[in-house]
C-alpha cells in the first residue's frame, strides 16, 4: 500500500505545472477565495495549489441562512456513493454570491477522488464540473513523499487500532494544511520534507512558479518545549503593533504571532508565543464584527469555540520557557489557559469547519450533540446556538420575560 502511494505521487508530481488542467486535481483539502472569488484548493497528494475562476454571480438582497441536516448523506446522493464513502475536508463562503463551497474526499483508499461541492442559500448542493473551469495551479517544493509516515503511539496504553491507522497514513497528508490570502499572495501552512519541518510557504498570485519557504519554530507552553515539526494548524493575518502579521494556532494549542517581514525564504522564523487554550487541536479560525470591536473565533476539536477580542494581541507579551514552571501543563492545572484569549462560548453543537457566511452570520459544519447528525447550520454571530438541544426555564409554558407582565 505504501509504495502503490509513492508511485502515485511520483507519477502526479511528473506531470503538474503552472497551467495543469483541472482533471488531474489528486485531493481536495484546505480551501480558500480570494476577495474577487477565485477558489484555491489545496490537493495534498498532488502536492500543489489549484486555483479555480468560479462564476462571479451577484450578492444576495440580504442575508440568508442556510440549513442542509445531515449534509454528507446529501453530498453523497449527488455523487453517488454511500455516506460513509465520503468525508467532507473544508468549506469556504464565495465572498460575493455569499454561496458555501465544500471540499470533499469520495470513496476509500487509493480509489478515492475529489469534489467539490456548492451549496446555495435555499440549501441546493450542486457538484462542480472542475474540468470546465478555467484553472491555474503551482505544484509545492520539497514535500514529504508517500513512503514518510507518522510514529506509533498510545496515549499511557497499548495503541489502540484509530492510533495504529493515524500512524499508518502519510505525512504527505498534511502538506497542505490552512491556507490566508493577502494583498496578492497565498500563506500555505503544512510540513515539509526537512526534520524541521513546520513550514510557511508563500505564493504570488496570479501564481508565476516561483515560492519562498520559511520553517518555523515555536515554544508550546503546555508541552513545555520548543517546537519545530508540528504545523501551524488554522491562521489569519491581521495589523499588530503597526505592522501586517500572522496569527497561528497549533495543535495543543498555542497562539502565536509572526511578523510577515520575517517569512523570507529560507529563513528559520521564531515565532512569538503569547497564548495557550490548552490541549486539543485547533480546526478554524476567522474574524469578525461584533459590537464594533473585531473579534477572532477559533474552533477546536476538543473544546467549545473560543473568541478573542483583536485588541488583546496588541502589544501582548510574548513568553518563553523562563515564564513557567518546568513540566507538562494540563487543562485542569493553574497555568492553563494562558494569554489574552477571551472566553469560551456556547455553540450549536461541535463545530468541524466554519466560515463567515455574512455581517451577522456564520455557517458551521456541525455534529449534533444528540444524534450525530452532521449538519450545514447557520448561526447569529452574536449567539451562536440554536437551543434545539437544551430545556430551559423560558420553554416551559407560562413563562413571561422579564419586565413584561
Amino acid at each position: 500500500m505504501k509504495n502503490k502511494f509513492f508511485v502515485l505521487v511520483t507519477v502526479i508530481m511528473l506531470v503538474m505545472s503552472t497551467n495543469i488542467i483541472a482533471q488531474q486535481i489528486a485531493s481536495a483539502g484546505a480551501l480558500e477565495f480570494s476577495p474577487t472569488g477565485t477558489l484555491f484548493v489545496g490537493d495534498n497528494i498532488g502536492g500543489a495549489i489549484y486555483a479555480f475562476e468560479m462564476e462571479k454571480g451577484e450578492a444576495p438582497n440580504e442575508p440568508t441562512p442556510i440549513s442542509v441536516e445531515n449534509i454528507d448523506a446529501r453530498v453523497a446522493a449527488i455523487l453517488g456513493v454511500s455516506q460513509n464513502a465520503v468525508v467532507l475536508n473544508d468549506l469556504a463562503v464565495h465572498p460575493i454570491t455569499r454561496q458555501v463551497y465544500l471540499s470533499v474526499t469520495r470513496g476509500f483508499g487509493l480509489e478515492t477522488q475529489a469534489a467539490i461541492v456548492k451549496v446555495d442559500g435555499k440549501g441546493n448542493l450542486t457538484n462542480i464540473d472542475l474540468n470546465g473551469l478555467e484553472s491555474t495551479s503551482q505544484a509545492l517544493d520539497n514535500l514529504p513523499d508517500g513512503s514518510k509516515h507518522f510514529k506509533l503511539r498510545g496515549t499511557m496504553a497499548a495503541p489502540t487500532l484509530k492510533e495504529k491507522a493515524k500512524a499508518e497514513s502519510p505525512m504527505r497528508m498534511l502538506a497542505i494544511i490552512d491556507m490566508v490570502y493577502h494583498k496578492g499572495e497565498l500563506f500555505v501552512a503544512g510540513i515539509s520534507n526537512e526534520d524541521f519541518s513546520s513550514t510557511l510557504r508563500r505564493l504570488p498570485f496570479p501564481f508565476t512558479g516561483k515560492q519562498s519557504a520559511s520553517n518555523i519554530e515555536m515554544y508550546h507552553i503546555a508541552h513545555d518545549q520548543y517546537e519545530t515539526r508540528a504545523p501551524i494548524r488554522s491562521m489569519l493575518v491581521k495589523n499588530i503593533d503597526g505592522k501586517d502579521q500572522l496569527i497561528a494556532a497549533y495543535t495543543c494549542s498555542p497562539i502565536v504571532i509572526i511578523p510577515l517581514s520575517e517569512l523570507k525564504d529560507g529563513a528559520k522564523v521564531k515565532a512569538k508565543t503569547i497564548g495557550d487554550m490548552g490541549n486539543g487541536q485547533p480546526i478554524d479560525m476567522l474574524s469578525f464584527s461584533m459590537q464594533g470591536n473585531e473579534m477572532l473565533i477559533i474552533t477546536n476539536n476538543s473544546r467549545m469555540p473560543q473568541v478573542m477580542p483583536l485588541a488583546g494581541f496588541q502589544n501582548a507579551k510574548t513568553v518563553t520557557d523562563k515564564d513557567f514552571k518546568r513540566g507538562m501543563k494540563f487543562d485542569l492545572g493553574p497555568e492553563l489557559p494562558y494569554g489574552p484569549l477571551g472566553q469560551p462560548i456556547m455553540f450549536v453543537g461541535s463545530s468541524l469547519q466554519i466560515a463567515l457566511l455574512n455581517d451577522s452570520h456564520f455557517v458551521s459544519l456541525t455534529r449534533d450533540a444528540k444524534t450525530g447528525s452532521l449538519d450545514m447550520e447557520s448561526v447569529y454571530t452574536f449567539f451562536p446556538n440554536k437551543l434545539n438541544n437544551l430545556h430551559a426555564e423560558m420553554d416551559f409554558p407560562g413563562y413571561v420575560e422579564k419586565g413584561k407582565k
